[in-house]
């Protein structure tokens, strides 16, 4: 989602440290990334670790994308809903690699990313709200996934600060969050550790070609040379331009807005994630309680909207009364990479042209998995099995090329 500057006197969330140092576009590179989100750095590091040298091209500034927008959820049990069961095997097993790329993580960049494994509570209030939750409890323990049908008291008694009218709740007790500021930020220290160029406000305008192999990037007037050229520029990657007509990918903005508020002692917080049908909210060590997110297929129609703001309130207020007195620290609106179905794609486009892109609204689940298949593509042309149903075979396009010619 791409962060709009807000208009009004409220800030929007931001990474402590604020970007990188500027970087100049070398001549040559082993692997060009074009996107410097949490999917391109992501890839980027799990590259440069395994020895390759790696430049990242950003159109903006470093996780000015989805990555600073996003809530940092870790749900494969609250995200699962009707048809999405050819995802959740990719969710599942991202989720187990999320302990190591933490500890890896924290340990290459010297920083926390506030990894939190308290679970996630799906709300009902009323009957019809009740009867809809049980459709969905029932999906889950059908899909083998862990969760417990709670009453209101029960839910209450986990989180005291929710209304007595909430009438009973799902304990997902897999489901795990981070805080994306803190992540972002580490991704950055551990990608310079490792060696990877950022290239800041660089945005790329076109691939150069070499008798139908991708050779390369440019960026104006400028271009660097590549053996293989990665495109994980998040909801950007469908945009027209960058690659010939036969090549486009489904993928289109989805604007979501979403709001931080400041809890205190007084106002209490939450203890873990909390999901309703109007919205979810997110609480952070450092005191943030993040409000999201609306879901707009408007383009890319920047802004944030008295209305979107309204609903996100409203929606957090039918359910936790503390919001009343909670500060609005930041507002903020973006744009989910999505797909047609929703899911991601990783694949070759053409020789030396592989796609990481579409996450919707799981990119943060899906980093570590994402990170580790498009390395294997890279190094050795062939996805892991777990990642094979995500290609553009999917959509009618031919099976996976080579990554080279």
């Amino acid at each position: 989602m791409h962060l709009d500057r807000p208009a009004s006197p409220i800030g929007r969330r931001r990474s402590p440290d604020g970007g990188v140092a500027p970087a100049a576009l070398p001549a040559r590179t082993d692997v060009a990334v074009i996107g410097g989100g949490l999917i391109g750095l992501s890839i980027a590091w799990r590259l440069a670790r395994a020895g390759r040298a790696v430049t990242v091209l950003e159109r903006d500034t470093i996780g000015a994308g989805a990555s600073l927008a996003a809530t940092g959820m870790l749900a494969p049990a609250a995200e699962h809903e009707p048809g999405s069961d050819p995802l959740l095997p990719l969710a599942l097993a991202s989720l187990r690699l999320w302990p190591e790329f933490r500890d890896a993580l924290e340990a290459e960049s010297g920083r926390m990313i506030d990894y939190r494994p308290d679970g996630t509570l799906v709300l009902a209030v009323g009957r019809d709200e009740v009867e809809r939750l049980r459709f969905r409890f029932d999906l889950q323990r059908r899909s083998g996934l862990e969760a417990a049908w709670l009453p209101g008291s029960e839910v209450r008694r986990l989180e005291p600060g929710l209304r007595p009218s909430v009438t009973a709740g799902i304990h997902c007790p897999l489901d795990h969050q981070v805080d994306p500021r803190m992540v972002m930020d580490a991704l950055t220290e551990a990608c310079r550790r490792a060696g990877v160029i950022l290239v800041e406000r660089t945005p790329v305008t076109g691939l150069d070609w070499s008798g139908g192999h991708v050779a390369g990037a440019r960026a104006g007037d400028r271009g660097v040379a590549a053996e293989t050229v990665v495109l994980a520029s998040g909801a950007w990657s469908g945009e027209g331009g960058l690659l010939p007509e036969g090549l486009a990918l489904p993928v289109r903005p989805l604007k979501g807005q979403s709001l931080a508020l400041r809890t205190t002692p007084r106002t209490g917080t939450l203890g873990r994630m909390i999901w309703t049908e109007q919205v979810h909210m997110a609480p952070k060590s450092d005191g943030q309680l993040i409000v999201g997110a609306t879901v707009e297929d408007c383009g890319f129609r920047p802004g944030v909207t008295a209305g979107g703001l309204y609903a996100l309130l409203e929606g957090a207020r039918r359910v936790l009364p503390g919001i009343e007195e909670m500060e609005v620290e930041a507002v903020w609106s973006g744009y989910r990479p999505t797909s047609d179905d929703d899911a991601p794609i990783l694949d070759v486009i053409a020789p030396g042209l592989v796609a990481a892109t579409g996450h919707h609204r799981n990119g943060y689940l899906l980093a570590p998995i994402t990170a580790d298949a498009i390395a294997g593509l890279v190094t050795d042309g062939v996805l892991p099995e777990v990642a094979r149903p995500f290609t553009l075979a999917r959509f009618g396009r031919p099976e996976p090329r080579r990554v080279s010619a």
